[in-house]
C-alpha cells in the first residue's frame, strides 16, 4: 500500500476552484483547475451572487482531475486543508441546504433598513467620528439585507457562515469553520479571535444569533473528517483528517513566509493587499480591526486594494480582448504578451497616472470613492493604460507599507509578492522600483494553497509549529532588484503627485455622489 506523504489543499477563489497535492517540504506535486464561469451573477446593480452548489461541484471536479491523471495520488494524501475567498456569506436552513445564493464578496448592495443601535452606542460612535463608518458596516451586512429584503428566507435561517463554513460542513457534516476565515460583516471579535461577547455592540447591529454560527478552531487543529459521501465525491478514503487553515489571504501570508513583522506579503490578487505578521493586535487603520493569521495567536497587519488586480481583467476585456485572443492562440498568458507591450515604456508612463480607487472602503477610501486617469496626452496607448494600472497599484501599495511601518514603528526591509499578478515580470519589476526593496517571488505561485497545506503539516506533526513549517516549506524565488534611475522617477511621482492626488479629487467624487446617488448623505 502507498505511504501518506502528500497533502491535499482546496482553494476556492473567485474566478476557479484548485485542488493542489504539496510534500512535506512544500514542492506543489500536482494541481488541477476549474473554472468558475462566471464568477458571480449580478441579477439587480451592485449584486453579486452565486449558487453554492456551484462551488462544491468545482471542488470535486478539481479534486477528481488530480487522480484522472495521476490515479495512485489519491491513496498518498495524509490530510487536507481548505482556504476560500473570504466574505463570502452562505445561509443555511434546519437540513443544511442553502436558502438562495451565496452573497459574494465582490457585492455592494445595501440594506434599506438596519437595527437601530440603543442611544449609549450612537452617542460614543458619534463622539468617536464612527456614525458613517458604522452605518456602512450596517448596512453592507448580508444577514441585515436578508433581515430587510428577504424576511421569509431570514426568518428560515438555521446557520450563517461564510463559504468555508459550508464547505466544512460539507466536507465534515460538522458545523465548524476556521478561527482565520472570519473576514467580513460578522459579531466577531478580532483581539480575542472568538465570536463577540455578549454585550458586544455587534450584536445589536447584526441581525444573526449566536446559535447561528458554527464552533470556530484555531488554525492546525482538526476540523473534523471526510464522512463517505464527502469522500466519494472527491475521490478521496473517508476518515481523512481536515484541518483548519484560514480565508484565502490569511493562507497567502503563510505561505509566502511573511511570518515576521519585517516582511511584507505583497499580494497581487482580485484583491491586492499587502501585509506583516505580529504577535500582538494592532490596529493599522484607526477602528479598522487586524484580522487573525492562519496560525494560532498571531494576527496579519492588512491593507488593501479593493478590486485591485481586477483592474487588470477589466483592461484585458475592455480593452485588449486583441492580445488576450492572440496570446491564446500562442498558448501564452496574456501578461506575457502584454508585459511585452509595456517593456519599452519608461517608467511613469509618460506622466499617465491612475488613481486605483475604483471602489469604496468601510473607512478608507470612502463611500465617495470612485477611481481616475490623469495626464493623457495624444502619445498615450492602451499599453501606457495598462503599465499606469500596475504602477498605480504598487503606489497605492507603497502608501500601505506607510501606514504599517507608521503604526506599528517597524521598518519593513523585505517583499514576498504573490498572487496571480506575479507572475508577471514587469509588475514585479515596478513593485521593486515603487518600494526601492529587492521583491521577492516565493517558489510556487499557488501561496494561499501552500498556506493550507502548512497547516495540514502541523496538525499531522509534520512539523513542530506554524513558523518551522513555513521555514521548512516556503523556499525563495525569482528575485527583481530595484533600479536607482527607476527609483527615482517613481520617487518623484509617488510623492509630488499620486499621494495627495485622492485629497485633491475628493470634492469631485463628493459632487458625482450628490448627483448619482442623492440619499447617500441620509443614510450616513
Amino acid at each position: 500500500m502507498s505511504t501518506a506523504d502528500r497533502l491535499l489543499a482546496i482553494d476556492v477563489g473567485t474566478q476557479s476552484v484548485r485542488a493542489l497535492v504539496f510534500d512535506d517540504m512544500g514542492t506543489l506535486c500536482a494541481r488541477a483547475q476549474v473554472p468558475i464561469a462566471p464568477p458571480y451573477h449580478a441579477p439587480q446593480p451592485g449584486h453579486a451572487e452565486q449558487d453554492p452548489a456551484v462551488f462544491w461541484a468545482a471542488v470535486g471536479a478539481a479534486c477528481r482531475q488530480l487522480w484522472e491523471t495521476q490515479p495512485e495520488l489519491a491513496a498518498r494524501i495524509a490530510g487536507l486543508a481548505l482556504t476560500t475567498q473570504r466574505a463570502t456569506s452562505v445561509f443555511v436552513d434546519d437540513a443544511g441546504e442553502p436558502i438562495g445564493p451565496a452573497i459574494s464578496w465582490l457585492d455592494q448592495r445595501r440594506a434599506a433598513r438596519v437595527p437601530r443601535l440603543p442611544a449609549w452606542w450612537r452617542a460614543i460612535f458619534g463622539a468617536l467620528g464612527l456614525a458613517s463608518t458604522i452605518d456602512t458596516f450596517q448596512r453592507l451586512s448580508p444577514a441585515n439585507w436578508r433581515a430587510a429584503h428577504a424576511p421569509e428566507q431570514h426568518r428560515r435561517t438555521r446557520y450563517a457562515l461564510l463559504l468555508s463554513g459550508y464547505l466544512v460542513q460539507r466536507l465534515t457534516g460538522a458545523w465548524r469553520d476556521s478561527v482565520s476565515a472570519q473576514v467580513g460583516y460578522l459579531p466577531f471579535d478580532y483581539k480575542r479571535r472568538q465570536w463577540a461577547g455578549k454585550r458586544d455592540w455587534k450584536w445589536r447591529a447584526i441581525e444573526i444569533a449566536p446559535e447561528q454560527l458554527p464552533e470556530l478552531v484555531e488554525p492546525g487543529q482538526p476540523l473534523g473528517t471526510l464522512d463517505a459521501a464527502a469522500a466519494r465525491s472527491l475521490g478521496l478514503r473517508d476518515g481523512l483528517p481536515l484541518f483548519s487553515a484560514g480565508a484565502d489571504k490569511a493562507c497567502e501570508v503563510l505561505g509566502s513566509g511573511a511570518v515576521t513583522p519585517d516582511t511584507a506579503c505583497v499580494s497581487l490578487g482580485t484583491t491586492a493587499t499587502i501585509n506583516t505578521c505580529r504577535d500582538a493586535y494592532r490596529e493599522v487603520t484607526r477602528f479598522v480591526p487586524a484580522y487573525p493569521a492562519a496560525m494560532p495567536g498571531a494576527f496579519t497587519d492588512e491593507i488593501q486594494i479593493y478590486r485591485g488586480f481586477w483592474l487588470v481583467s477589466w483592461f484585458k476585456q475592455e480593452f485588449a480582448v486583441d492580445t488576450v485572443d492572440a496570446a491564446a492562440r500562442e498558448q501564452r498568458a496574456a501578461e506575457a504578451l502584454l508585459d511585452e507591450r509595456i517593456a519599452p515604456i519608461a517608467p511613469g508612463s509618460d506622466g499617465l497616472l491612475v488613481l486605483p480607487t475604483w471602489s469604496p472602503g468601510v473607512r478608507i477610501p470612502g463611500p465617495e470613492a470612485r477611481g481616475a486617469m490623469v495626464g493623457f496626452t495624444d502619445t498615450h496607448s492602451r499599453a501606457h493604460v495598462y503599465r499606469a494600472i500596475l504602477e498605480a497599484l504598487a503606489y497605492a501599495l507603497r502608501e500601505g507599507r506607510e501606514r504599517i511601518e507608521k503604526r506599528t514603528k517597524t521598518p519593513i526591509t523585505r517583499l514576498r509578492v504573490s498572487g496571480g499578478g506575479s507572475q508577471s515580470d514587469q509588475a514585479m519589476q515596478i513593485l521593486a522600483d515603487v518600494f526601492d526593496l529587492p521583491a521577492e517571488r516565493s517558489h510556487t505561485h499557488e501561496t494561499s494553497g501552500l498556506g493550507a497545506a502548512i497547516n495540514a503539516a502541523v496538525g499531522l506533526g509534520w512539523h513542530a509549529d506554524h513558523r518551522a513549517a513555513a521555514r521548512a516549506m516556503v523556499h525563495a524565488g525569482t528575485r527583481f532588484e530595484p533600479r536607482p534611475e527607476a527609483v527615482a522617477t517613481y520617487e518623484r511621482f509617488y510623492t509630488e503627485v499620486f499621494a495627495t492626488l485622492y485629497g485633491e479629487l475628493k470634492p469631485a467624487f463628493d459632487r458625482i455622489q450628490s448627483i448619482t446617488d442623492p440619499d447617500a448623505g441620509a443614510r450616513t
